[in-house]
């Protein structure tokens, strides 16, 4: 089938199966997580999950024996172009698709990736991360939460924190240290367990922006099959590295979105006026047009490394920039809206504000946290002068 043959069929099926409320901005509430406890507030949100699933197309380059649809760069290129065209929403998000499943294409057996893939892909599952801990944080190699081998399994005890979507996971991708007498990038292992169990409690951390998307996890004598070891007992720091280049690379996406920034411009009209289509004030319109060239520049360079991702070459050092520029982006966003929106972007509740302007202050709030999560931008920069610049220590 030729590339334009592909892009038809492409086309004709979206226009048959994406139904129209899923062709518009998607509220925070209707996120496609998935998992073994989903909810869904738009049915809709699990008619398009399913039929993108049977599609193989929520992870359309993974191998079709994994849940995926095999599509090669030419083709997922296509695809996304294609989604795009239509507004659809993406059918499923979460740290399965983005981060877990590609480890374990990479680092996986060939059991874990049979047993965990294509439930995954098809949304079943909703994954969550253990890796920060009370004191071990933009320092994780020196955590402390021990596996003692208990014949086919492991006892974990100690605790993470900072585990985003713990209270509804199914499972997570856990660090852990199995040797305590090596040194601290050494003796730590990766495996996955099931934490729907006695062993494990999960507590909610109430942020500033009034959610609660992160959690203190505890772990009591938790079991973790041994066959869920990804990767060599005591080596699991190259996994670790190799998942947080993919977990940076995916934050990072929340820049360079060309949608958000054109949404920009009509706020900016709406709270400082319109004059011939123009912003009226100039020194915000100047500030919007540098903020969506900036936007602009950042989703090609996105699109870029997703093409190659998609030729088979994983995520090296340079995601962390893309999570350095992504975030940083992010953040200037909703300053510049603070400054367009004024008093009217800092309201918590009340008749004097619009369910928008509440939105926008809730979020303004949370992008404090952008710049910490998946490694601080300070330690962003560090790899980027060390691993990609080549500069001394």
């Amino acid at each position: 089938m030729t590339l334009n043959a592909f892009r038809q069929d492409v086309r004709r099926w979206l226009e048959a199966n994406c139904p129209a409320s899923i062709r518009t901005p998607m509220p925070q509430d209707e996120m496609p997580g998935g998992g073994r406890r989903a909810q869904y507030k738009n049915p809709d949100t699990r008619v398009w999950l399913e039929r993108m699933a049977e599609k193989g197309w929520t992870v359309p380059a993974w191998p079709t024996q994994y849940g995926g649809a095999g599509l090669d760069q030419d083709q997922s290129v296509v695809l996304q172009e294609e989604l795009r065209r239509i507004n659809a929403r993406p059918a499923l998000f979460g740290m399965g698709i983005s981060m877990i499943g590609p480890a374990l294409l990479e680092f996986g057996t060939l059991e874990q990736k049979v047993e965990h893939l294509p439930k995954i892909a098809r949304g079943q599952i909703w994954w969550c991360q253990g890796y920060s801990e009370p004191n071990a944080g933009s320092d994780l190699a020196s955590l402390k939460t021990s596996a003692v081998e208990h014949g086919d399994e492991y006892l974990i005890n100690g605790s993470k924190i900072w585990t985003s979507g713990a209270d509804h996971a199914d499972w997570i991708f856990c660090l852990v240290r199995t040797d305590p007498k090596a040194p601290k990038h050494d003796g730590i292992t990766f495996i996955l367990f099931d934490i729907d169990q006695p062993g494990v409690t999960v507590k909610p951390i109430l942020l500033i922006s009034g959610m609660s998307p992160f959690c203190e996890t505890f772990f009591d004598n938790a079991r973790a099959l041994k066959k869920n070891v990804v990767g060599e007992v005591n080596k699991g720091w190259t996994v670790a590295k190799r998942l947080l280049q993919y977990e940076r690379t995916s934050i990072g996406g929340i820049g360079g979105s060309t949608q958000q920034a054109a949404k920009i411009e009509d706020i900016a009209k709406s709270y400082l006026g319109d004059t011939d289509g123009r912003i009226a004030d100039d020194a915000a319109r100047q500030q919007v047009i540098a903020h969506r060239m900036n936007d602009r520049s950042f989703g090609l360079t996105l699109r870029r490394s997703l093409e190659e991702s998609q030729s088979g070459r994983a995520p090296g050092a340079a995601s962390s920039m893309f999570k350095y520029y992504g975030t940083e982006q992010n953040i200037r966003k909703y300053e510049l809206l603070l400054s367009i929106m004024g008093t009217q972007a800092l309201g918590w509740g009340g008749s004097n504000f619009t369910a928008d302007e509440l939105t926008t202050t809730r979020a303004w709030l949370r992008t404090k946290a952008n710049s910490i999560e998946g490694g601080t931008s300070e330690v962003q920069l560090n790899i980027l002068a060390k691993r990609v610049l080549g500069l001394p220590d």
